[in-house]
């Protein structure tokens, strides 16, 4: 029954982001919001959504090291297994793009999140400082972007059509039907995965911390995972590393950002000594390929899933 409970919610959880997402896009296109702008915003916030919801739930139920397990498991999925699985099978052409300043935004961005941490417990000025640079962050993407179509005169750029879910004649009460699903869903599934998630946890011994960096950061990456797969096959390089870059971006920018309004939130030992450091590492294991512009073979996904299941393995037991 708790794995039901879990499995349940997870599913809900990626449904109503979905249908969330499909919703608010059109909703924004209807409104007459440019493309980019909804790419930017809308999209960003709307995929990363059950993390969102998953974190500020455990935030309000006073379990932090869920929250924040959640986010820093993510970040550590998305780099070692929602870059290394594609790449084991099909490899990822890496080369021809050019994430260097994606990266090191992400990288600071990991180092300033790992020194907050250490200035925790997490709070409102915390909450502030992320919030604040991910405003940065998206002005400055939005900017350069918009220099590099004028600098291209690149109109196609701006083609909705361009973004999953987009379709400019959705009907008002179709677009308000997906956002009322999505509102409904996303806390339901998100209380029905903690309650499960827990449960989960007592029954095999384990702390709430290591459910969060596994079980329940492994479900809610499952969304970039499906994305990378599919970019890795069509050999679209730049999509499978900016979706992975981009998400660890958003996860400690926004989800930490806001979730730390909902603290104080204490970052529990275990994470704050060790699974900061793993995801510090696991997002410089790539920086070869970011900087010497090399591809991601399948013997480089082989180590790096290797690296990710023995994580999770270590952690579990």
């Amino acid at each position: 029954m708790d794995i039901l409970f879990a499995v349940t919610g997870l599913v809900l959880l990626l449904l109503s982001g979905d249908v969330l997402v499909r919703g608010a896009v059109n909703l924004g296109l209807r409104l007459g919001i440019p493309a980019l702008i909804v790419s930017l915003t809308i999209v960003a916030f709307g995929t990363s959504a059950p993390e969102l919801l998953v974190a500020i739930k455990s935030a309000m139920n006073g379990l932090p090291g869920l929250a924040i397990g959640n986010v820093v498991g993510s970040n550590i999925a998305n780099i070692l297994l929602v870059l290394g699985l594609p790449a084991l099978f099909a490899g990822i052409n890496s080369a021809k793009c050019d994430s260097r300043k994606t990266y090191s935004f992400m990288m600071g961005t990991t180092v300033i999140f790992i020194a907050l941490s250490y200035l925790g417990p997490l709070g409102f000025w915390h909450g502030v400082i992320l919030i604040s640079l991910m405003g940065a962050m998206l002005l400055e993407s939005f900017f350069a972007t918009q220099k590099h179509r004028e600098a291209e005169r690149c109109e196609v750029c701006e083609i909705p059509g361009e973004i999953e879910g987009a379709d400019p004649e959705m009907p008002w009460l179709k677009i308000g039907l997906y956002i009322l699903l999505g509102v409904i869903g996303l806390p339901l599934g998100a209380e029905l995965l903690i309650k499960g998630a827990l449960a989960i946890a007592r029954e095999i011994g384990v702390s709430e911390a290591a459910i969060g960096l596994t079980l329940v950061a492994l479900g809610t990456s499952m969304p970039e995972l499906a994305t990378t797969v599919m970019a890795a096959i069509r050999k679209h390089g730049d999509v499978a590393m900016g979706n992975a870059i981009g998400s660890n971006m958003f996860n400690i920018l926004g989800i930490m950002g806001i979730t730390s309004f909902f603290g104080p939130l204490d970052i529990p030992p275990g994470i704050l000594h060790f699974d900061l450091w793993v995801m510090l590492a696991a997002a410089l294991a790539i920086a070869p390929f970011v900087f010497l512009r090399r591809n991601i073979t399948r013997k480089w996904g082989a180590v790096l899933t290797a690296f990710y299941v023995a994580y999770v393995v270590m952690l579990l037991t």
